[in-house]
């Protein structure tokens, strides 16, 4: 049973999403403040987070951090509606995805749903995929892993669908429809910028190609390319 944590200090709607989700199958504690979500957060019990933006004491944003320094649990933001700042840092600083509130306990099941699927691997396959090599970039999709130059890199849950997305469509042109739903299991909406946040990451973290061009490339009005090149020459 996958173990779920909501923080968030509006005590009336985390009681009704823990009945909702506990009826959905899932086991949820609560948290109604950022000091004890975060504690909670980093025991490595649970599966996934939920994080509301504004609470007392320590507020989502600020209990984001702390969490990110230590731990990659896929964590969901809860914002309030048509508040584009507080959604761009919280992805910046390393939120998985995010829900405008009020939000229905449906909407945010189904998001649950998708990172979990997209960040648990598939019990039931008999087979082991092989690795991804793109130039100087190795992935093993089973273990959820990617090296550079045979160094660790730290992504994210969301980070790392979508550049296995990329990877496995190296040197062509992925458009941010098919990332939304490949990497983030959603519908691109309607001016939503998350996806150009979430490359913007991934960039800073895997750097450029050994020639100074960016692994990853944007395509105008198109989508993004994860650049099929050659590894760097051993001197």
């Amino acid at each position: 049973m996958n173990k779920i944590l909501l923080i968030d200090d509006d005590v009336e709607l985390t009681a009704m999403l823990k009945e909702f989700l506990c009826m959905e199958g899932f086991d949820v504690t609560t948290a109604n403040d950022g000091i004890t979500g975060a504690q909670l957060a980093l025991s490595n019990q649970f599966n996934l987070a939920v994080l509301d933006v504004m609470m007392p004491k320590m507020n989502g944003i600020e209990t984001l951090g702390i969490i990110r320094k230590s731990s990659h649990i896929p964590i969901i933001m809860l914002t309030a509606r048509g508040d584009e700042a507080d959604r761009f840092f919280g992805l910046e600083l390393g939120a998985d995805d995010y829900v405008p509130k009020p939000c229905t306990p449906r909407e945010l099941t189904a998001r649950i749903r998708a990172i979990l699927r997209r960040t648990q691997p598939n019990q039931g396959s008999a087979n082991i995929e092989n690795e991804l090599t793109i130039g100087d970039l190795t992935i093993w999709p089973e273990q959820r892993r990617v090296e550079l130059k045979g160094n660790t890199v730290n992504l994210t849950s969301t980070e790392y669908n979508l550049l296995e997305v990329l990877a496995k469509n190296a040197g062509q042109v992925v458009s941010k429809k098919e990332l939304s739903q490949q990497g983030m299991g959603k519908a691109l909406a309607r001016f939503d910028r998350s996806i150009d946040v979430h490359m913007s990451s991934i960039r800073q973290k895997i750097g450029t190609l050994h020639d100074g061009r960016d692994c990853i490339q944007t395509v105008y009005r198109m989508g993004y390319q994860l650049i099929k090149a050659q590894p760097a020459k051993q001197s």
